[in-house]
């Protein structure tokens, strides 16, 4: 579940620096970062990481499964190391070290039970707040910069945590039948789309720091709350202090790492999208946008004839270069030049 999370968190964040900024709450930008394939394989992961965190969510307590769906980002920052070359400087090797060892605290802590039913007026509530993370995103969306990216992020972390508190009790429906017909599906469904759409015009405002630090945040912290209020999540006698350090030890190692991997992925980013222009034009070499002058010695040579023939030497050469500067430029945009003959 970890690493299907943390490639996913480093594809998609990769799709969405490429995107064009989204102005407006319109879910067509989904559709359109489904135009990258590194979005449609994120995707993919994060999808196996959702239903590998569904079935954990059956009997683990939401503070040990969200604090592990955080922990994805540990993996980004090694995929990164691996895949695109970033720097592992001694912070970060902390930060792992010390996002392990929340994770690890969390495990020793948690008491495995099943979940209360939720009841009525908590479907309820998982409604309004559904309705009320979409109107805030409507206005959120107008932000820029990082301020954009916190709003943003916060709404998308409530909407996972929603789609989180949804997914405990439906995880022990004892039928199919039962599982089909809860309208806890239906929010969980709604809540994740809202939540992944959100997100992706977070990481488009220019601070994946920002974003991701406040997805965590608010993903990680009402759902464990929620938790331990109304599903039955249960900690084991006397290591209440073990899974509230851990707790806090995970967030802050996952923040922390955020801080370190946005500039590296950035610059990944800029780098791949210069290599593309610098590798434009036909069969990858680039096109003269200036036309070569003629040879001077064959200059020299019509002006020795006349003026008359030189002057017509010098239109023929004028029309070659205008020639060949417009196949140049033909084959620049794509285009083929049809053949004239003279």
């Amino acid at each position: 579940m970890i690493v299907a999370y943390g490639i996913a968190n480093l594809l998609q964040s990769v799709a969405a620096a490429r995107t064009t900024m989204q102005h407006t709450f319109d879910p067509g930008l989904l559709l359109r970062l489904a135009g990258h394939r590194a979005y449609l394989v994120g995707l993919v992961c994060q999808v196996g990481g959702f239903v590998l965190a569904f079935l954990a969510r059956r009997d683990l307590p939401l503070f040990l499964v969200q604090a592990s769906v955080a922990a994805g980002l540990g993996v980004t920052a090694l995929l990164g190391v691996i895949v695109l070359k970033w720097r592992l400087p001694m912070a970060e090797v902390v930060l792992l070290l010390l996002l392990f060892a929340g994770i690890t605290a969390l495990v020793l802590s948690a008491q495995p039970a099943p979940s209360k039913p939720l009841g009525t007026a908590g479907v309820i509530a998982l409604l309004v707040a559904l309705a009320a993370i979409a109107v805030l995103g409507i206005f959120a969306v107008r932000l820029q910069g990082a301020p954009g990216s916190v709003a943003l992020g916060s709404l998308a972390g409530l909407g996972f945590s929603a789609a989180a508190v949804a997914a405990r009790p439906l995880a022990s429906a004892p039928t199919w039948d039962a599982f089909l017909t809860d309208p806890l599906l239906y929010l969980l469904i709604g809540h994740s789309i809202v939540g992944q759409l959100l997100l992706g015009l977070a990481m488009q405002r220019g601070s994946t720091t920002a974003a991701v630090a406040a997805m965590d945040a608010a993903g990680a912290v009402p759902a464990a709350i929620v938790g331990l209020l109304l599903l039955n999540d249960k900690i084991w006698p006397g290591r209440e202090w073990l899974a509230g350090t851990g707790f806090l030890i995970t967030l802050a190692a996952v923040i922390g790492l955020t801080r370190y991997a946005e500039p590296q992925h950035h610059h990944a980013v800029a780098q791949e999208t210069t290599r593309a222009v610098l590798d434009g034009g036909v069969g990858g070499r680039q096109l003269p946008l200036v036309a070569p002058r003629p040879a001077e010695g064959r200059l020299c040579d019509s002006e020795s004839t006349g003026p008359t023939q030189a002057a017509s030497t010098r239109a023929a050469s004028t029309r070659a270069a205008s020639t060949q500067a417009a196949s140049a430029q033909a084959a620049s945009t794509g285009l083929r030049r049809p053949i004239t003959r003279s």
